[in-house]
């Protein structure tokens, strides 16, 4: 097959590894042109994804994949088309933001030939294929869906640093507007992607046709949403714990000794592109789920949560020289998409601290470019929050902060003896 990749970062790329690594004859096309030289080169664009240098290397210079910024060199002719743009959220107003999504959209069908299976991967909300991308496409295009092209939904259920595992571990999941385009995105699935056996389901691993486009839909914003909603609850747990000198994470895991408990972990920020946006999503069309709201809002309310504690122990933090540790989102991760650290540093400031950055993916100039004070461990510190739980961390120890006070560890990652003799916080910790 032809196929076209649409937008080629952390996720899209691995994809058309994925698909190329198959055998078939696969185009990213992405509107950075930095990003389409350096996958043409053969070079990996970011760090961290398992696997991904090497197949990109070798796929390249196989002339299975390569990337262009012209969607007329890669969308004529393409068997398929799958489409993983990033869709924004409003912060203010929570509404989903299409612009980037519409303009790839009218891009992709100026250029559309008969024959063409569609699939957007990008979450969305329920109704916007059938609603929004049908309608748009045949517009541009002049074709007819279901007659002459197919369009389906199939969100991705990956995690950045193990997609490649991730892609044979978990069912594909694809909901279509027509029989025909549902018989048309299992095959095509199938012939890019293989699985793992799992004795766990209640049916074989693979592709799974959910009868729909809202209901594929809704999987992913359920599944994603369930998790936003369960860390909330464990953060409401955690700040009920604090008040009770109770160590909440020996009460997590006692309680998930139990089956049917599966109490996720509190911490002093939920980021990335997925968990505190697609709960929004879900908001967008289902304006009654006060459990969801509440729930984002409360994890939302964790950065000012912890700022609050360490004022609580040390005092005014007025000119107190403050180390926030980790500008990505989780560990491991070069990523700030929703990162806590803003949040964090937004507080912090606002309250007169003297804020410092500390990240061992950043240099000092990416961090001078998101307008932080890089940190250098081994320099002077008040106080230490641990934003992100990168591996390099876990060590980490009073006698790489000189002068420090508190340590206030937002993922409970570290290990306490290793503080001891300097107060050491966490959320949920007691105390």
């Amino acid at each position: 097959m032809k196929i076209a990749v649409v937008a080629t970062g952390k996720i899209g790329l691995p994809l058309a590894t994925q698909y190329a690594s198959k055998g078939h004859e696969v185009v990213g096309v992405d509107v950075n042109e930095a990003l389409v030289d350096c996958i043409n080169r053969g070079q990996e664009p970011f760090p961290g994804e398992a696997g991904l240098a090497e197949k990109l290397a070798e796929l390249v210079a196989a002339g299975k994949l390569r990337a262009t910024t012209d969607y007329a060199d890669a969308i004529p002719g393409a068997d398929a088309v799958v489409i993983v743009v990033p869709l924004l959220v409003n912060e203010e107003t929570w509404l989903p933001d299409f612009t980037w999504m519409d303009a790839a959209t009218n891009s992709l069908a100026e250029h559309l030939t008969v024959g063409t299976l569609i699939s957007y991967e990008t979450t969305l909300p329920v109704g916007t294929t059938r609603d929004r991308w049908k309608p748009m496409i045949e517009l541009v295009s002049g074709l007819k869906e279901g007659k002459d092209f197919d369009l389906v939904f199939s969100p991705e259920r990956v995690y950045s640093g193990r997609i490649f595992e991730d892609l044979k571990k978990y069912p594909k999941l694809i909901g279509a507007l027509s029989a025909r385009g549902a018989e048309r995105a299992v095959e095509f699935y199938e012939a890019v992607l293989d699985f793992y056996p799992r004795d766990d389901l209640p049916k074989p691993n693979g592709v799974w046709d959910l009868g729909s486009a809202e209901a594929a839909e809704m999987a992913k914003l359920a599944e994603t949403t369930y998790r936003d909603v369960n860390i909330g609850l464990a953060n409401q747990f955690a700040k009920f714990a604090d008040t009770r000198s109770i160590d909440v994470h020996k009460v997590i895991e006692a309680c998930n000794t139990h089956p049917f408990s599966h109490i996720h972990q509190p911490g002093i920020a939920v980021g990335g592109h997925c968990i505190p946006v697609y709960p929004r999503l879900y908001l967008s069309t289902d304006a009654e789920a006060d459990i969801v709201r509440t729930a984002r809002n409360a994890n939302a309310s964790m950065p000012v949560y912890l700022v609050d504690r360490v004022e609580e122990i040390i005092g005014d933090l007025q000119s107190q020289r403050i180390v926030v540790l980790g500008a990505s989102y989780r560990g491991g991760v070069k990523e700030t998409a929703v990162s806590g650290v803003f949040p964090t540093v937004e507080e912090l400031e606002r309250r007169g601290a003297i804020v410092f950055v500390h990240d061992p993916l950043y240099s000092d100039r990416e961090l001078e470019a998101y307008g932080f004070t890089p940190h250098r461990i081994g320099d002077d510190a008040d106080v230490a929050i641990l934003q992100a739980n990168h591996a390099e961390y876990r060590e980490l120890g009073p006698k790489d902060f000189p002068g420090i006070k508190l340590f206030a560890d937002g993922r409970n990652y570290t290990d306490p003896a290793v503080w001891s003799g300097v107060p050491r916080i966490v959320i949920g910790g007691g105390g």
